[in-house]
C-alpha cells in the first residue's frame, strides 16, 4: 500500500515537473493556431496544465469547493476555497476558483483580489488576465483592462472574450485608425 501511494505521489509530482516544457509546447501551438476551433482543445490541455496542483489535498478540497459552488449558499465553497489558498499559497488556480467564488457571491473586489494573485502566480493563466481585464472594464479601469486583454491575447490569440473586450476597448480609447 505504501509503495502504491509513494508511486502516485511521484507520477504526480513528476507530472507537474514536467508542465512547464509541456506548456511551453502548447502556447507555441495556440500562438500557431488557424482559428478559434483550432485553438479551442490546446486551450483545454493548458487548462488541465494549470489545474495540475500536485497535493491529493488541494484536488479534494478543489472538487468539495466546485461541488458546493452550487449550492445556494456558498459559505462552504468560500471555506473551502480559503483553505486551499492557505494550503497551497502558489496555486494559482486555487486563487481563481476562489475569485469564481467570490464573484458569484457579489465579492467582486475580493475577486479582482484574488485574480491578480492568480495572475501574479501564472503570468501564462490567460483565462485569469481576461476575467480580470473584464472586472476592471466593468468598474471603469479601461486602460488596465485593455492593457491586461492584449497581455492575454499574446499568449492565446483566440481567446473570444479578450479579443472582444481589446476591439471594444482599443476603439474606445485609442480611436479609430484612417
Amino acid at each position: 500500500m505504501r509503495k502504491a501511494w509513494l508511486a502516485a505521489f511521484v507520477l504526480l509530482s513528476s507530472a507537474a515537473l514536467a508542465a512547464p516544457g509541456e506548456q511551453d509546447k502548447l502556447f507555441a501551438q495556440l500562438k500557431q493556431a488557424a482559428s478559434p476551433e483550432d485553438a479551442k482543445p490546446i486551450e483545454q490541455k493548458l487548462d488541465a496544465l494549470f489545474r495540475v496542483s500536485g497535493s491529493p489535498t488541494v484536488d479534494l478540497l478543489m472538487t468539495r469547493a466546485k461541488a458546493a459552488l452550487a449550492a445556494p449558499d456558498k459559505s462552504i465553497s468560500r471555506k473551502l476555497l480559503d483553505s486551499v489558498t492557505k494550503v497551497a499559497p502558489n496555486y494559482a488556480e486555487g486563487w481563481r476558483a476562489r475569485a469564481a467564488m467570490q464573484a458569484a457571491s457579489g465579492d467582486d473586489s475580493g475577486a479582482m483580489v484574488s485574480l491578480q494573485k492568480a495572475v501574479d502566480l501564472n503570468p501564462r493563466h490567460f483565462e485569469a488576465m481576461s476575467d480580470l481585464a473584464s472586472m476592471l472594464e466593468d468598474y471603469g479601469d479601461k486602460p488596465a483592462a485593455l492593457k491586461l486583454y492584449r497581455r492575454a491575447l499574446e499568449l492565446d490569440p483566440h481567446l473570444a472574450d479578450a479579443v472582444r473586450g481589446e476591439k471594444k476597448l482599443a476603439k474606445e480609447l485609442e480611436g479609430q485608425g484612417i
